[in-house]
């Protein structure tokens, strides 16, 4: 019966490459999601991925399919990616850290500055598109105010225009610098996901360097340098090592 059921799963694979729409065979995830044919929803999300480009929706649906399937790594990897795209979303934060309380690793952050963790709650609002919006709307109100500024004949509008220029000028900076850092994080990919049931980081890139301490599957730690097939990674609490990269995947 399971070999009848991955022969229909990969004639109807074949069949996306051949004409059916995203939006046809999301429906089949769906439905797949439905019954908790896990398995099956997970390679149909996956299938829309590879063939109709990157979604954070596909990405978040994938993620809930792998948490149902019990595959904890790879839920945790697919709702991070569904966050660099929209990291205003709540599902899908609140999914991930439902998600990281199956983790075998607690990594305790590095304490942060109040005004650095504001900052970081104020950019994760909206994607990278929402704040460019954001920059160029302020920037044409900017632009207005400063017209009003230097056109209008009567002081209070002056003034209105010159302060209100003001508040338009910080609103563009911090958009522009928000969308930069986010679309930084997208096309840098700095972070990853342990895929390996279990780790051990070591001293240097070798496998002879001395053993540091060990992960296990679904922590998130961030790629800080390379040298060949070894990544040196940073945990959120400071803690600094080389794994070899077959162990890990890039968010």
């Amino acid at each position: 019966m399971e070999t009848l059921k991955r022969f229909f799963l990969s004639l109807f694979l074949a069949c996306i490459a051949h004409g059916l729409t995203a939006q046809e065979v999301l429906k089949e995830a769906e439905a797949a999601y439905a019954r908790e044919d896990y398995a099956t929803a997970i390679e149909l999300y996956e299938s829309v991925l590879k063939n109709y480009g990157d979604s954070y929706k596909v990405y978040y649906n994938l993620g809930n399919a792998c948490y149902k399937a019990g595959k904890t790594a790879p839920a945790i990897l697919n709702y991070e990616r569904a966050l660099l795209m929209n990291p205003g979303d709540g599902d899908v934060r609140f999914n991930l850290e439902m998600a990281r309380l199956r983790t075998t690793d607690k990594i305790e952050p590095l304490g942060e500055l109040f005004i650095t963790r504001w900052v970081r709650t104020v950019q994760n609002l909206f994607s990278v598109d929402v704040w460019a919006a954001v920059g160029i709307v302020g920037y044409i109100l900017f632009a207005g105010c400063l017209a009003l500024f230097f056109l209008a004949k009567w002081m209070r509008l002056r003034k209105i225009g010159f302060y209100a220029g003001i508040v338009w000028l910080l609103i563009v900076i911090c958009a522009n610098l928000f969308a930069w850092s986010e679309r930084k994080a997208l096309t840098e990919r700095a972070g990853a996901i342990v895929f390996a049931p279990t780790v051990t980081v070591k001293s240097s890139p070798d496998a002879s360097g001395t053993d540091l301490f060990v992960l296990h599957e679904g922590v998130k730690v961030f790629i800080k340098s390379t040298l060949g097939e070894w990544n040196e990674i940073e945990l959120e609490d400071g803690s600094i090592g080389w794994i070899h990269q077959k162990n890990i995947e890039k968010i």
